[in-house]
């Protein structure tokens, strides 16, 4: 079989992170390399910073990277993109336009007879009640069209200042904090509860945390947290048979 990647976290259009435009191009020049080599891509969230979508109206730019998910998928990749936190809001845009599968809720898939079980990580067990509040207003159908009649000129200009504020205080807070153990990453400890119930998992691939993590749950089961396109550009692959994470690595766009 064709070779299936996952990748996550690159945050485009964040106003607070330098070389966005290089980091897209980063981004691309990827997809590009493994066009011939994949028979999937899966992107687990947060590809965009911010992402809201009007009947008729999306925000403005990562031109670069549709027409690269168009091209896959117009080559018979599947590219399958998950909502994320930050982007919660995609409707049938990327769906009808892109050709991607859409997906936002966790799914279970299998490849030579392993099973995956893959998500953006948000909700995961995470322990901040201030995320989950948010997360559970962000997700309200009622304010989501709500924030719908405000004119895309005011909102979409409010969601980017207001993702940027959040990366900025995140910053001076320390950032995401590096791995802190089996017994204190959310998404370590979500996995090997819903291994008691579901054994038959085998990997488990998240995003979210923006660490890079490849932890043995058991003699079977893996755990991987994919990093980021932000500073690591980091991926995984599975080939058939091994699954690795694996690091991006391009001179002409480095940073």
């Amino acid at each position: 079989m064709k070779s299936v990647y996952f990748l996550s976290d690159a945050h485009l259009g964040c106003r607070s992170l330098p070389h966005d435009r290089t980091r897209e191009r980063r981004l691309v020049h990827f997809l590009d390399s493994v066009k011939d080599k994949a028979s999937a891509v899966y992107l687990l969230g947060d590809i965009f910073d911010f992402w809201y979508e009007y009947k008729t109206v999306v925000p403005r730019g990562y031109t670069r990277l549709l027409g690269k998910l168009s091209e896959l998928t117009d080559l018979g990749v599947e590219v399958h993109y998950f909502t994320g936190n930050h982007d919660i809001w995609c409707g049938d845009y990327l769906v009808k336009e892109c050709g991607v599968t859409l997906h936002t809720e966790p799914e279970t898939v299998e490849w030579s007879d392993k099973v995956f079980m893959l998500a953006h990580g948000d909700g995961l067990g995470d322990p901040d009640r201030k995320f989950r509040m948010l997360r559970s207003v962000f997700r309200n159908r009622f304010c989501q069209r709500m924030f719908s009649c405000i004119h895309p000129r005011w909102a979409v200009d409010f969601g980017m200042a207001w993702a940027a504020y959040s990366r900025r205080k995140h910053s001076l807070e320390g950032g995401d904090p590096p791995y802190m153990g089996e017994d204190q990453e959310f998404l370590v400890r979500y996995a090997k509860d819903y291994l008691k119930v579901h054994s038959e998992i085998n990997y488990f691939i998240f995003g979210h945390r923006h660490i890079e993590l490849d932890l043995m749950l058991s003699r079977s089961s893996r755990v991987l947290i994919l990093g980021d396109w932000i500073t690591q550009f980091t991926y995984a692959v599975f080939d058939g048979e091994n699954l690795f994470l694996e690091n991006y690595i391009e001179g002409d766009t480095a940073l």
